[in-house]
């Protein structure tokens, strides 16, 4: 499910569940600020994740901040356009750069749905960076220690501090 500030549109990713609807267009340049570049866009959006392929970073229902535009390291968590499918958007481990694009992966190894897949993503169908993670209170956490449990754990940052490198060895 993709959520933005302004509505709400669809996606799921490759082993989600739920059905497709729309993907929302990358916010255009405005005409009243020319030579600003990746300043003129709409920088921020929420998004929420669907399916297992990143666990355990992240879990389905998990709300992202993401930045439109942000420099992209090895390492830091994508949204991108599927480059079968490109009106499905993904979320995914941008692994290293090569020639032609980004590789990515899955954190989950078993979902797959990442470049072992479908090879490097070219560099214009890596949309966002992922900045925070926010995860929602569930039912189950509504003792005291739930509660709490979650208040520490609920908003955290997303970075490239979980290195893909130990996946890279082991292939």
């Amino acid at each position: 499910m993709y959520g933005t500030l302004y509505g709400t549109v669809y996606w799921r990713d490759r082993g989600g569940a739920g059905e497709m609807r729309e993907v929302p267009e990358l916010p255009e340049l405005t005409q009243e600020q020319p030579g600003r570049g990746l300043a003129a866009r709409v920088p921020f959006q929420m998004v929420e994740v669907m399916g297992p392929s990143m666990v355990p970073t992240l879990y389905h229902g998990d709300w992202l901040l993401v930045q439109y535009g942000a420099t992209v390291r090895p390492g830091d968590v994508v949204i991108l356009r599927h480059p079968f499918q490109q009106d499905l958007l993904i979320v995914k481990r941008a692994a290293e750069r090569r020639r032609g694009g980004w590789w990515v992966l899955a954190d989950n190894t078993f979902a797959g749905g990442d470049s072992t897949d479908y090879g490097t993503v070219p560099e214009e169908l890596v949309l966002a960076r992922v900045r925070a993670r926010y995860r929602p209170l569930k039912k189950d956490q509504r003792s005291l220690w739930g509660v709490v449990t979650w208040a520490v754990s609920a908003l955290r940052p997303v970075s490239a501090a979980r290195s893909v490198s130990r996946r890279l060895r082991a292939r």
